[in-house]
C-alpha cells in the first residue's frame, strides 16, 4: 500500500512540474507580440481566451501571463488502420493575459 501510494504521490509531483513547465514554454519569453504567441498556440491545435489589461492592438500587446486550461478531447480517425480513437486530446485552452 506504502508502495502505491508513493508512486502515485511522485507521478503526480512530475506531471505538476512538466505542467506547469508548459505554459512557459509556449510564450516566447518577451519576444515578439501577443499576436504572434496567440498565433504559435493556435497553430498547435489550441484555443485560447484573451484576457486584455489594456487597450493596446494585438500587435502591440505584451503576454504578461499564460495559464493552461483542459484537455479539448475529440474523436481521431486513424485512416491507415481504419479505427477511430474516442477521448483524445487534440489540444488544450490556454487563458492568455495581455498588456
Amino acid at each position: 500500500m506504502k508502495i502505491s501510494v508513493t508512486v502515485t504521490g511522485a507521478t503526480a509531483l512530475a506531471a505538476a512540474v512538466i505542467g506547469f513547465a508548459v505554459p512557459a514554454a509556449a510564450a516566447p519569453g518577451g519576444e515578439g507580440d501577443a499576436a504572434t504567441t496567440i498565433g504559435m498556440l493556435e497553430a498547435d491545435g489550441n484555443r485560447v481566451l484573451v484576457h486584455r489589461l489594456s487597450d493596446a492592438p494585438l500587435d502591440q500587446a505584451d503576454v504578461v501571463r499564460i495559464t493552461r486550461g483542459p484537455a479539448i478531447r475529440g474523436t481521431v480517425m486513424d485512416e491507415f488502420g481504419n479505427r477511430t480513437y474516442q477521448q483524445t486530446t487534440t489540444g488544450y485552452l490556454y487563458y492568455v493575459s495581455i498588456r
